[in-house]
């Protein structure tokens, strides 16, 4: 569709309020407590996991053996990893926790929502997704490996396990802990010697600098984290009419669900609301349940189960009575004891809703697909690439372009289902640096054919084809869309121009018998080149290097005949590989390592394999498989990029500015360690 820009409706920008209440930030009359999988997940994450795992054991086991508790040099105990802009008012002492009480557990009686209650640090958003995550047994073991104990190879060293970005990471803590009297400062268990919330917000703390770091947030952050799922955002008052049953099924398929009370005014104090509940305060939603009254009237009961992280505090005004009415057993009344309102109590209480779903399937339909999705990451350049929206035409088309391709319709449909979540990253580490989270949003429109980046003169002349409902303050901002099968591009972008930021994009789409045609296809080019040795597959780096080589028409992705190519030249450098890894360890010497890249047609001088060894080599001198690929496809590179300047073949070239540059990032990448 052919149009002026001026045309199509602007895009507009919304400010979600981040939810960070502290018990001590209420006004008087509330006596604070103490005061004081997914289904995202790389085919890899097996083997990613055993070596996480194996990096964990191996440091606690190196301080039992020493008898040496751990200390964490990357997340000291000092208050550099408390706070970055202020003091806390108090004195606070770092201790184990074994010098709190004699008898520390990891784990008592299991994990469960009353295990976590609320310190002095506004993190009340993180702490309702904690309690949410003891809802699910499964997801919980992933982020909290439960084999960990005060007693059986203690060494004072804990791990757990995030989401980050499109990877699990696995972050270890030692277990000094902030404490005020002998009482921690921040979360702890209902019972005083269960410490693994406390230990899990120390990580979670660590993986973002500091404490302070973890003040102010949205659940939905968090329970990504968790899982690697995917969020949805609802303002109640503009929530479809099937909101309850959309909660039920999502507890059933085990997302994790809070919600939230906006201030009026968001630099107002956090108060209580008539009804008891507190605003700008998250809770966890752990309950739906419906039923039939008992008493035989022909009227259904719905109930939602909110919990405080606070812990103890009182129960609000609007709480409901018939959770005992819904119990056909003593575990029905154990089970449905917490606090508990009414689901039209709990549509006029609360403002918002947050939902984490372990899958990309709707939550309005009862059909369970399966998925495949593509991931991309890139960045905003303040004047390179940070465009803003299409509010500003005249930068808009320098952002980011990603192609999408939808070859047929969903089974039984004429369009296809599309999920697409743009997340911007890093922005809650960087609070030190003066960061905030950006309003973000994107916009997809149809094109054929084109294969360069698209001119700023398409998009003044053509609509968007689907696009997000505004741009958001918010981590990630997700939207589903219903497309025809054709050709699309996905342009992230912030809504201003200017901001920078990294982001990551990844894009949904109903799983497909040609993804088996495609396995076929990619197993007969590629054979078994890796069978013969011991290796977990091509790096991230890796593969971008690879298609930066062979990316000969400038898109970013590699063309069959592209990709064939590339794959004959791996098999030829596997054979040189082989012939020199003569232990069959799956690596070569640094010396060894000379002879390969000369017999793989590569002559060198001594200043490159001196900088080829500091960059490839670790620290027995050794090259890895996946190492010697990445040396060897930048070498390639280079090699190609000074015969496209030799014009005349004597081996000398003359370079103009924009040339140099072009080697000199060819030499970056290489000589960078």
């Amino acid at each position: 569709m052919s149009l002026n820009m001026a045309e199509e409706q602007k895009f507009s920008e919304t400010s979600v309020q981040l939810t960070e209440a502290a018990p001590q930030t209420v006004g008087s009359g509330f006596t604070a407590p103490g005061n004081i999988y997914s289904a995202i997940l790389s085919r890899n994450d097996a083997v990613k996991d055993a070596r996480r795992l194996k990096d964990f054991q191996e440091l606690r086991d190196k301080y039992v053996f020493k008898k040496v508790l751990f200390e964490d040099p990357l997340f000291p105990a000092q208050d550099s990893s408390l706070f970055f802009s202020e003091k806390f008012p108090l004195k606070l002492e770092w201790k184990r926790p074994s010098d709190i009480c004699s008898n520390p557990q990891f784990i008592l009686g299991g994990a469960n929502r009353t295990d976590i209650c609320q310190g002095d640090l506004g993190d009340c958003w993180l702490l309702a997704a904690i309690a949410c995550l003891t809802l699910n047994d499964i997801v919980l073991k992933r982020v909290v490996p439960h084999d960990q104990s005060f007693t059986e190879n203690y060494a004072g060293i804990f791990h757990f396990q995030f989401w980050r970005y499109g990877e699990w990471v696995d972050v270890v803590v030692d277990d000094r802990l902030p404490t005020y009297k002998n009482q921690l400062v921040f979360t702890r268990s209902g019972q005083k010697n269960e410490f693994w919330s406390a230990l899990l917000e120390k990580a979670y703390a660590k993986l973002h600098g500091s404490y302070e770091a973890l003040k102010g947030g949205n659940s939905l952050e968090a329970m990504e984290d968790f899982t690697g799922g995917l969020t949805e955002f609802y303002e109640i008052t503009e929530a479809p009419k099937e909101l309850y049953n959309i909660m039920r099924k999502a507890l059933k398929r085990g997302s994790l669900m809070s919600c939230a009370i906006d201030v009026l005014v968001p630099t107002a104090q956090r108060t209580k609301t008539a009804s008891g509940l507190v605003t700008g305060h998250a809770y966890s939603i752990t309950g739906v349940e419906q039923g039939k009254r008992k008493d035989g009237k022909d009227l259904m009961i719905r109930l939602v189960r909110v919990r405080d992280p606070w812990g103890v505090a009182p129960p609000p005004a609007c709480k409901s009575n018939d959770w005992a009415a819904l119990a056909t057993s003593e575990q029905d009344k154990e089970r449905l004891r917490p606090t508990e309102m009414c689901f039209e109590e709990f549509k006029k209480n609360f403002t918002k809703l947050e939902i984490c779903n372990l899958t990309p399937d709707t939550l309005e339909d009862d059909q369970m697909l399966k998925w495949n999705v593509t991931i991309h990451e890139g960045r905003w350049v303040k004047g390179c690439s940070a465009g803003g929206c299409r509010n500003f035409p005249d930068t808009y088309w320098t952002n980011p372009q990603f192609r999408l391709v939808l070859p047929e319709a969903d089974a039984k449909e004429k369009t296809c289902t599309v999920v697409v979540a743009l997340m911007q990253k890093g922005r809650r580490k960087e609070r030190s640096l003066g960061a905030t989270l950006h309003n973000i949003g994107f916009a997809i429109y149809e094109m054929k054919g084109n294969q360069q980046q698209l001119p700023k003169d398409f998009f003044l002349y053509n609509a968007s084809t689907a696009r997000c409902k505004s741009y958001v303050n918010m981590r990630e901002v997700t939207e589903r869309f219903c497309l025809k099968p054709g050709e699309y591009v996905i342009i992230p972008s912030t809504f201003d121009p200017h901001k920078e930021s990294e982001f990551l994009l990844r894009v949904f789409s109903e799983s497909r018998s040609k993804e088996k045609q495609f396995r076929a296809i990619f197993q007969q080019i590629a054979g078994d080149v890796n069978k013969e040795l011991k290796t977990e597959g091509f790096s991230l780096e890796s593969c971008r290097s690879m298609i930066a080589l062979m990316d000969t028409d400038g898109t970013g992705h590699l063309n069959l005949q592209e990709f064939k190519h590339l794959w004959n030249k791996i098999k030829k450098w596997k054979l040189v590989f082989t012939r020199y890894d003569t232990d069959k360890s799956s690596t070569i010497s640094s010396f060894e390592m000379r002879n390969a890249l000369t017999e793989a047609g590569f002559q060198l001088n001594n200043q490159l394999y001196d900088i080829i060894c500091m960059r490839y080599a670790n620290e027995n001198m050794e090259l890895d498989f996946d190492s010697y690929i990445s040396c060897l496809v930048r070498l390639e590179g280079m090699f190609r990029a000074f015969r496209a300047f030799d014009r005349d073949g004597d081996g000398i070239i003359k370079l103009n500015v924009f040339e140099v540059s072009s080697i000199i990032f060819f030499l970056n990448s290489f000589i960078e360690y």
